[in-house]
């Protein structure tokens, strides 16, 4: 049995599930692990030989610092720090396949982390470590390529000074050092400590492998976590222990900008069963305790009276008459022409060349990220003054720097530990007020112990940020024909990262506006523009982005234009794309999935009324068409089958690659059938999934996946498959019943096929 974290460790050493793990102790026989087995080629965090010392001293090029990322033990196992976090979507192993295919080492041997905070991790060309974007694997394929070239360009050298030949007589089988003419070989692992004093090579001087000699890359290579996973066996953070350890749990106030005024029942909760200490928070009451359990009943019981934000409040302040409704209402006036996003052709003159004008307005509402795994932080301040803490986040470095900035200390103080993640969705990065740490690590420095704080699920839903609401106008021109000839969409919104920011950005904001610009239907005259309206809502990222709803106004309203130009909705995509031979082959392959086009209405073998819809988005550099097959009982839509063509460019596991376009598949039908935040003076209805229902099991449709390996630049997987769904569906319904689908969710309406 191995672990993450221990990877050596024997079956009887497994920690039980259900129990907290000491990272104290782990910590230690981690450490200790290293050093004594003695033979490490590529040992990060072991002393270097002179040579190499000198060469990790020198500046280089991003990933090339080889000693920071392998480790390659006596057993010839490979130890690999990821710049990149794991949260199920397949990282780890991706970058065990990437890695290993130029060292030339089994991907089933490696032992994947993720990496520390620390420069030498920022591998992307912008210099930044960030987890998201479907950046992974597509950005960082070829510095991860060449991190596996140049470690194994180490050990033929050592392998070179060992047998006494030249390099070039040498050559690799996966994990030994060949030569072929006398017929020895070297274990990886035997060449450990030659290897370990060497320099890191010229990155210019190693070449990568042609395609045709990939092992792995290209293969459903089984996932690396899928057993510890299934087991149990995965530390996140809410699973850790630390000697000393208290508990903690919150009660945040009703509404973001609220500040405590007074405690009524302060020393009766301090008597509580299990009560260490009540600590004041910014916007929150906090209780601490031996048990967890009794920290959250505690923390419950207590009765604050909270006070109005002041003129002091640095962050959004939620007004006490907000709603929802109202908002999308004030979304739905707002008038103007917008800054343009995009603009081509002349839009003026194709709208007055135009027969028909169509117009629609369409709304999208706030989701949740609802991630299964709570928030939570594991803070402690050690003797010598430095601060550990264990958090899962998207953007280690951009943590650990928000966490020097908030206590005063240097960033090499702060030692930041991130555990895989209960999932992503866009849930981890830096918001503010949305992530326990800060109110973790002021626990830590007022007990003088280590703190483990939980968020209820209660106080997750309350402070969690929002995917934005937007409402868009679209005006379209049809020719004599039928044909789109000029099309204008106006959103009125606020972007998430102008949300993030607190400030309206110069332009546009990308994220506000991708999936209404950059369209890739030949419609000559077109216009975005965007209209910002601030919320008061603290705003996040959420999977795909703005395409998550821009894709949905803008394929809905494609097929609106269809009908109303007496075009089948599928017929007129490929005449919009007769140009483009890439996505017309992709929306060819998912007709083709589903057994060839067909509208509807139709009646299915189990005699229920059915139609067919149809829609594509290109986000991420990736491409897809979807199409869904619905019907209509009793006024609720029954999603039964998916059929989704995807073409990344290229792939490096087809089996991550079906697993995400299924998540993926499974996020957008939720969000179009079920999922909204709802708002009324100013606290959300739902504080659990009882009123936030995400999709059960029993309403999962069947997914059908074609991945279209077109040969181009490699794009994204995690987030690219969700945002031709949601429209897709909603014009499966609109055929059914006859009446265009314009907001989300469907479960908002009644309707009858």
């Amino acid at each position: 049995m191995s672990t993450p974290f221990f990877p050596n460790a024997a079956a009887e050493d497994a920690f039980p599930t259900g129990e907290p793990t000491n990272v104290s102790r782990r910590g230690f026989l981690l450490r200790s692990a290293g050093t004594a087995s003695g033979a490490f080629v590529l040992g990060f965090g072991l002393p270097m030989g002179s040579a190499r010392a000198q060469a990790a001293a020198t500046p280089a090029m991003r990933g090339t610092k080889v000693p920071a990322f392998l480790e390659i033990r006596p057993d010839n196992s490979v130890r690999l720090q990821s710049p990149f976090i794991e949260g199920g979507q397949g990282t780890f192993t991706a970058m065990a396949q990437i890695v290993g295919e130029e060292l030339d080492a089994d991907p089933a041997s490696f032992i994947v982390e993720n990496a520390p905070p620390g420069q030498e991790f920022a591998v992307l060309d912008n210099g930044m470590r960030i987890t998201g974007g479907s950046m992974s694997v597509r950005l960082g394929y070829p510095t991860m390529r060449r991190l596996g070239a140049l470690a194994r360009a180490m050990l033929l050298q050592a392998a070179s000074q060992r047998l006494r030949v030249p390099v070039a007589q040498l050559s690799t089988e996966p994990g030994r050092v060949v030569h072929a003419a006398s017929g020895r070989s070297l274990a990886y692992g035997q060449l450990a400590t030659q290897a370990m004093d060497l320099p890191v090579p010229d990155p210019a001087s190693v070449k990568l492998k042609e395609r045709s000699q990939f092992r792995w890359i290209g293969q459903p290579v089984k996932r690396l976590d899928a057993h510890e996973k299934s087991t149990g066996k995965v530390l996140y953070t809410i699973d850790m222990k630390l000697d000393g350890m208290l508990h903690a749990a919150v009660q945040h106030a009703p509404r973001l900008g609220m500040t405590v005024g007074s405690v009524r029942n302060q020393a009766q909760v301090e008597a509580m069963k299990g009560v260490h200490s009540v600590h004041r928070l910014p916007g929150a009451m906090a209780v601490v305790a031996e048990r967890w359990w009794h920290a959250k009943r505690a923390a419950e019981a207590l009765q604050v009276d909270w006070r109005e934000a002041g003129p002091e409040a640095t962050q959004r302040v939620m007004p006490a008459d907000f709603s929802t409704a109202a908002f999308q209402q004030r979304l739905a006036a707002a008038t103007g022409a917008g800054d343009e996003a995009e603009v081509a052709g002349d839009i003026a003159s194709g709208f007055k060349g135009a027969k028909t004008v169509v117009t629609a307005t369409y709304a999208s509402q706030y989701v949740k990220h609802a991630q299964l795994e709570p928030p939570s932080a594991l803070a402690r301040f050690n003797p010598d003054g430095t601060l550990e803490v264990w958090l899962p986040n998207q953007a280690p470095d951009m943590f650990r720097a928000d966490m020097a900035k908030k206590t005063g200390l240097p960033a090499d103080k702060i030692t930041l530990h991130s555990p895989v993640l209960g999932g992503f969705f866009g849930r981890h990065f830096l918001y503010e007020a949305a992530s326990p740490y800060p109110q973790a690590i002021q626990l830590a420095k007022a007990t003088g112990r280590p703190i483990k704080l939980i968020w209820s699920r209660e106080e997750e839903f309350l402070r969690d940020t929002v995917r934005p609401m937007a409402v868009v106008r679209f005006r379209a021109g049809l020719d004599q024909d039928g044909l789109p000839v000029a099309l204008e969409a106006i959103s009125a919104t606020e972007g998430p990262t102008e949300g993030l920011s607190g400030k309206r950005a110069e332009k546009p904001d990308p994220t506000a506006v991708e999936g209404l610009a950059g369209k890739a239907y030949a419609i000559a005259n077109r216009r975005v523009a965007r209209l910002y309206v601030q919320t008061p809502m603290m705003l996040g990222y959420w999977r795909s982005v703005g395409n998550s709803m821009n894709d949905f106004f803008y394929e809905a309203f494609l097929d609106e234009l269809a009908d109303k130009g007496g075009h089948d909705p599928y017929e007129l995509r490929l005449l919009l794309l007769k140009d483009n031979a890439r996505l017309t082959r992709l929306l060819k392959a998912a007709a083709e999935l589903s057994g060839g086009w067909k509208r509807g209405p139709f009646t299915a073998a189990d005699g229920t009324r059915r139609a067919r819809g149809v829609a594509m988005a290109s986000p991420f550099g990736s491409h897809a068409a979807a199409i869904a097959e619905v019907s209509i009982k009793q006024g609720r839509v029954r999603v039964h089958d998916i059929w989704e063509a995807i073409d990344p460019g290229s792939i490096v596991n087809p089996a991550i690659v079906e697993a995400q376009v299924k998540g993926a598949v499974a996020l957008g039908v939720s969000q179009v059938l079920l999922e909204e935040s709802v708002y009324e003076h100013g606290m959300p209805r739902a504080r659990n999934y009882d009123l936030y229902p995400i999709l059960p099991p029993d309403l999962m449709p069947r997914v059908h996946v074609r991945v279209v390996e077109s040969g181009e630049k490699m794009g994204g997987i995690g987030e690219p498959p969700l945002p031709a769904v949601p429209p897709a569906v909603a014009n499966a319904v609109a055929r059914l019943t006859g009446k265009p689908v314009r907001s989300m969710p469907l479960s908002r309406h009644t309707f009858e096929a």
